[in-house]
């Protein structure tokens, strides 16, 4: 018997980010179904504390949240790993809003959202390595 014992890797870790408590079960219970562990938050900031030990593979936020958007939230995640893959999501502003930002995020999705598109959007990102 080996000394040494083969561990899979862990599952990628998906992170929302909503201040609306109601969306984030919604996006934790769709996106369940792909495999990876969804970690749910409603505050941008202890989000982004986690983001700092968690490594996430994917963070998606909402926009609007108060005292951090999810536009700063992005922009410091990015600080940290410029390879971070986001998606965008809001009801209250679009495109525009990141058009001449520096950091952008990977994917903008305008809510309501259909959440079977929502859902493969997350798919394609985690097929593509996100």
């Amino acid at each position: 018997m080996s000394l040494f014992h083969r561990h899979a890797p862990a599952p990628s870790t998906i992170f929302v980010v909503d201040d609306e408590v109601l969306l984030l079960d919604l996006a934790e219970t769709v996106l369940a179904p792909l495999g990876c562990p969804v970690r749910i938050f409603s505050d941008p900031e202890v989000a982004l504390a986690e983001f700092k030990k968690a490594a996430p593979v994917i963070v998606i936020t909402d926009y609007a949240m108060g005292r951090m958007s999810g536009m700063d939230l992005i922009r410091e995640c990015r600080r940290l790993n410029p390879q971070q893959k986001t998606i965008l999501v809001s009801g209250t502003v679009d495109g525009v809003v990141f058009a001449d930002a520096s950091v952008k995020p990977d994917k903008f999705i305008a809510k309501p959202y259909d959440i079977k598109s929502f859902v493969e959007i997350v798919r394609a990102m985690l097929a593509a390595g996100a």
